[in-house]
């Protein structure tokens, strides 16, 4: 237990006949960012609900600093921010008037919370903003708003239940900014996440979960090489055709999405060599691209990330 900040064991969750997580075993290491993916329905929102005490296990033990979350749910939440997957505001009242009411919660006084609220405005980039009514403000400034809430009692564990969803390209780089200067300051965040991009950007670990069980897990290169190679090369190729396209072809495996076939290797030029050299049209369309956590997903679950699985 001292080196997880976050500790299941055996856990499952039951919605009468439907189990939505099952036999779970979990670490978080202290200190890390740590990614949960999967498709929609693998378990994961879940998951992060029973960590935080918002649902309570069927069976099974979960420990979050070292405390059991059923025994002392209280003491675990003052000490971790959440941030869920809708934002949960008060629309009339302007972001400042929120932070303030929400650092309340956590008993918070004068002078402590104004410099709390004047850090999370700068810190967010907030401040233009800070006197609007939050029912005016765009989706990317209201998530912003809904992670400063979280970070209002300067947790030790952020949770993060996909984050960037629907925020366009630059607010999620701004928001991965912020996540990575709380992990440097010693946060643990633990995030799921449908963008892999994300997720291989920011997490030192990711756990790919499938029908509520952990399928693979480890950092994000080291998933990829051990279940794929290093590139992919994506093909058009009909089944009936595959066999005679790939003759003498060495690959590391292979996967069909349709008509498409994905292959990967350590090296793709001799392949897409290769390739041409038995495509007689030579017109063939290639993609050679490196190999992503998606590819690792697909092969390990037979489902793209964000489909229901």
């Amino acid at each position: 237990m001292a080196e997880a900040i976050v500790e299941l064991r055996g856990v499952s969750k039951r919605f009468r006949e439907r189990r939505a997580v099952v036999d779970l075993d979990l670490e978080v290491p202290y200190g890390s960012c740590f990614g949960i993916l999967g498709p929609n329905g693998a378990g994961k929102t879940t998951t992060l609900r029973m960590i935080y005490g918002a649902a309570d296990p069927t069976s099974g033990e979960i420990r979050v600093f070292g405390t059991d979350v059923r025994v002392d749910p209280r003491a675990v939440r003052a000490r971790l921010g959440v941030t869920l997957q809708d934002n949960v505001l008060i629309e009339e009242i302007s972001p400042v008037d929120n932070l303030r009411i929400f650092g309340r919660y956590h008993l918070l006084r004068e002078p402590e919370l104004g410099r709390r609220i004047d850090e999370l405005l700068d810190f967010l980039e907030l401040r233009s903003h800070a006197d609007v009514p939050v029912e005016a403000l765009s989706g990317g400034f209201q998530r912003r708003l809904s992670i400063a809430m979280s970070l209002m009692n300067r947790p030790e564990l952020l949770i993060l239940d996909e984050p960037t969803t629907g925020l366009d390209p630059a607010v999620r780089l701004a928001l991965w900014g912020r996540v990575r200067e709380l992990r440097a300051a010693g946060t643990t965040v633990l995030l799921t996440t449908h963008y892999m991009d994300e997720a291989q950007r920011l997490c030192d670990e990711v756990a790919i979960m499938a029908e509520g069980r952990v399928v693979a897990r480890g950092a994000p290169r080291a998933l990829i090489t051990a279940h794929l190679a290093r590139e992919a090369v994506e093909i058009d190729c009909a089944p009936a055709e595959e066999v005679a396209l790939l003759d003498g072809i060495e690959v590391a495996a292979r996967l069909r999405v349709d008509a498409r076939l994905m292959l990967y290797v350590h090296d793709a030029t001799s392949v897409v060599e290769r390739v041409h050299e038995r495509d007689e049209a030579e017109a063939r369309a290639l993609v050679v691209r490196p190999a992503d956590l998606e590819d690792v997903f697909l092969a390990t679950t037979g489902t793209r990330l964000g489909e229901t699985g």
